[in-house]
Formats: C-alpha cells, structure tokens, sequence
C-alpha cells in the first residue's frame, strides 16, 4: 500500500474552486451549521463546530522534527498508514504528503501537521459567518470564502501569528496532501475515500494581497466536513479553548471529550484509557520511552483542566503480574462550564430537523478512490 516516492514522480497540482451559485451560502442546512446556541454574541464569538468521525481521524500526527528525520536525501517522504478506531469500528488513515518549495529553495513533501491543524479550525470558524461559508448540495460540496487578511487576524486573535508565506505554505500543504480514509463494510470488502484535506483551493498572489488585503480566497472543505455539515453531525464546542491548548495531544482530547462525553455530569465519571490514546491519535508515536509519552499525556490533561473543561482528574495504572505496565487509566470529571456546553450542543442537535434519522451514522461519503 505503500508508494515509494521517486525524483521522476510528479508533483500535484492545486485545483481551484468551480464558481459558487448565491443559493450556496444561503440554505438550511448552512443556516443550522452557522446557527449555535448561545446566550449572547461573545458567547457565540467562543463556538465553533467538532466533525463527527473527521475529528478523530489521527491526520496531524507527524511533529516537523520528526518528518525531518523521516525524510530521503531527496527530500521525499513516503505515504503514511496510521491504523485508529472510532466508535467500535477499525479504520486506517493513509497519508500521502505535499510536495512544496521548502525554506531552501528545494521542492520537499510535507504531511500536514499542527500548524495546518489550527488553519483548518480557523477557516472552520471563519465559515461559521454569515456569507462567508457556503453548501452546496447540488455538487454536494462545502467550505469557506475568506480574505488572508482575515485568516490572519483570526489566527492572531487566538495566539497564533503567522506571516503571509507561513500561511500560503500551510495552505498548498492542505490542498496537495490527500487522505485515504480505509474500513471494511458489512461483507468485509476494503472502502475508501480518498480527498485532499482541503479539496479545492483558490489564493491570490503576493502582489495582489500587497495590494489590496481584501481579496477573497476559497477553500473546499473535506468531503466527510460536508457530509457532516448535511447530516448535521457536528456538535458546537468552546473553540476559543481549542486554541488556547499549547499540544496537539489536548486539542485531540478535548475533541474526544467534545464527540464522546455528551453527557457530562459531576456523578457520572469519564474514562480513557492511555493504550486508546495512544492508538487513535498517533500523537504518542515519536516518543523513545513509554513513560515519556504517559507524562505527555498526564500534562495534556492537566493543560485541559487549567483551560476550565476538567474539574477533577485521577489516574490508576494497570499492571501485569509480574508488574509490568500494560495500561493507565484516566477518570475524569468535568466542569459546570463544560457541562453546560455539552448540555448546550445537545439541545442544538435535538432541536435539528431529521436529526435522529442522521444521529450515529458513520458513512464514508462521497470521496474518490
């Protein structure tokens, strides 16, 4: 499964945003994505929306550091297969990297990694805006119109200033790097759907945002995004928090939390176990001692109990009989805050038209092989 990449290889292209009807960014199943439930205007300046199965699938898992020392002479790195489970159900992610103009001048592949993470959940919140996101059913496609102006503001609002290149750079690698998403269905036969992170992709110049730092951009989201957005399967979550998280390893928690622990009450504890952790995110592989990656976790945790989620976090350890570790066991207790968010998205998806129709369906879209 694995394409051993050559210097006679091409490199992809980026494809561009096919022109978008009004109807686009003005129908219901936009309206109900854009539509969170919140008291006030901050309150809802704080939300954006989780993805159901997208925002488990382990596809920023590679540090830079680490794709250095993964990388050829060449400057290539191979497709990345990364097994996780969701729901009860084994998938596996294939990663085939970018292929971009690094800091030396010299065309090198790049998997997205955190940098490109929080540009998504940027881009994500920017179409939560009226006339800025868009659905269109009829080419059952999604995304977002945006300035770089504005993607850079709001990354900067939210701790993370980059400049225009930084930017430019983390957009082609989401739009060249393409994502297998692979399961078995009912009868055991291997499906996939194979789409880039962000499907299409539309950027203006250096000169022309030099000149005029309104110019709009598009960007197509990723199919199981639209597919999301149309059986609504997203929940609204505290993104402000999200962002605010120093590791990807408490974004990737406070995700599991979000999709998984929707009933959060101060009685009924939350249990991870380390060993899942550590399978479905893939965060934990670069890691040299086991300990290490633990303590990564430990302080994940407690980063997320600083950020307000937690209120309460207790870990037992799992032993064989010759006292070897084989798991460590996280309870956790949420608080009033996250409690009531939770309680907040679960009213929000009760209240969605055709919502139990669509509740719990894990379905790989409509992406290409």
């Amino acid at each position: 499964m694995v394409d051993k990449p050559t210097s006679a290889k091409k490199s992809r292209s980026r494809k561009t945003i096919v022109p978008l009807q009004p109807e686009a960014f003005a129908n219901q199943q936009l309206s109900l994505f854009q539509g969170f439930l919140a008291n006030s205007e901050s309150e809802r300046e704080l939300l954006s929306n989780a993805v159901d199965l997208w925002d488990n699938i382990p596809r920023y898992s590679v540090s830079r550091a680490r794709m250095n020392s993964m990388r050829t002479a060449d400057g290539f790195l191979e497709e990345l297969e990364l097994p996780f489970q969701y729901r009860g159900r084994k998938f596996t992610a294939v990663i085939h990297p970018a292929r971009v103009n690094g800091k030396n001048g010299k065309r090198q592949s790049y998997y997205p990694s955190a940098r490109e993470e929080l540009i998504e959940h940027a881009l994500r919140k920017i179409s939560a805006e009226q006339k800025s996101g868009f659905f269109d059913q009829l080419d059952y496609r999604s995304g977002v119109v945006f300035s770089l102006h504005a993607l850079r503001s709001e990354l900067e609002r939210q701790g993370h200033s980059l400049r225009y290149d930084e930017i430019i750079e983390a957009l082609d690698i989401l739009s060249l790097s393409t994502i297998d998403i692979v399961a078995l269905n009912a009868d055991g036969d291997e499906i996939c759907t194979r789409s880039s992170y962000l499907d299409r992709l539309t950027v203006i110049r250096r000169k022309e945002y030099d000149a005029d730092r309104n110019l709009k951009c598009a960007a197509q989201f990723h199919p199981l995004v639209t597919q999301s957005i149309d059986r609504v399967t997203y929940r609204q979550f505290n993104y402000q928090r999200m962002m605010k998280c120093r590791s990807q390893i408490a974004r990737w928690l406070l995700n599991q939390l979000v999709l998984k622990y929707t009933q959060a009450a101060m009685l009924t504890p939350f249990e991870v176990y380390y060993s899942t952790v550590k399978r479905d995110s893939a965060l934990l592989n670069g890691y040299r001692l086991e300990r290490q990656a633990i303590a990564a976790v430990d302080d994940a945790w407690q980063e997320l109990k600083e950020l307000g989620a937690l209120s309460s976090i207790s870990k037992s350890e799992r032993r064989s009989q010759r006292g070897k570790l084989d798991d460590v066991i996280y309870s956790l207790l949420p608080t009033y805050e996250f409690m009531a968010e939770q309680k907040a998205a679960n009213r929000r998806q009760a209240n969605s038209p055709n919502q139990q129709k669509k509740r719990d369906t894990i379905s790989l879209g409509r992406g290409n092989r």
